[in-house]
């Protein structure tokens, strides 16, 4: 497994709460952007229609050494389609729909030669559990100095 990006922030913006495990529809010149390392997931979230899921806001740099610019992705912020199972994408809406939740994605890696994304139902951190977050955080850097 090759890690390419990962949505370190999610942990502290967001309380986990259940992951899975959903590969990505991409061009051509997308997936030989993402080999050479220019994806983030950093400002993107998911969401579901028509009973699909899509990323919003993920960011591929356009692939430089195209042979035809014009078939190169116009738009590096374009929605991309997520594949999952039909009981993964109703399980993730019925608690998206129910407990208001949000769809975050934590990391993209290769498995073989497929590009998968570990995405993560959510539910936002309030203002005093992100402070206790960093007390517990510097507390235990305390503890491994001393």
């Amino acid at each position: 497994m090759k890690l390419v990006a990962e949505n370190r922030r999610a942990k502290f913006e967001y309380e986990l709460l259940d992951k899975f495990e959903a590969g990505i529809v991409l061009t051509g010149d997308e997936i030989k952007s993402v080999r050479l390392g220019h994806f983030s997931i950093n400002d993107c979230y998911g969401f579901i229609k028509n009973d699909e899921c899509f990323l919003r806001n993920s960011y591929i740099k356009e692939y430089a050494n195209s042979f035809d610019s014009s078939s190169n992705h116009e738009m590096t912020r374009r929605d991309r389609k997520l594949l999952l199972h039909k009981q993964e994408i109703e399980k993730i809406k019925k608690k998206v729909e129910t407990e208001h939740l949000t769809i975050v994605p934590t990391r993209a890696y290769f498995v073989k030669s497929n590009l998968k994304v570990e995405i993560a139902i959510a539910r936002g951190k309030k203002l005093y559990d992100k402070r206790e977050a960093i007390k517990k955080r510097e507390l235990d850097k305390k503890k491994n100095f001393s």
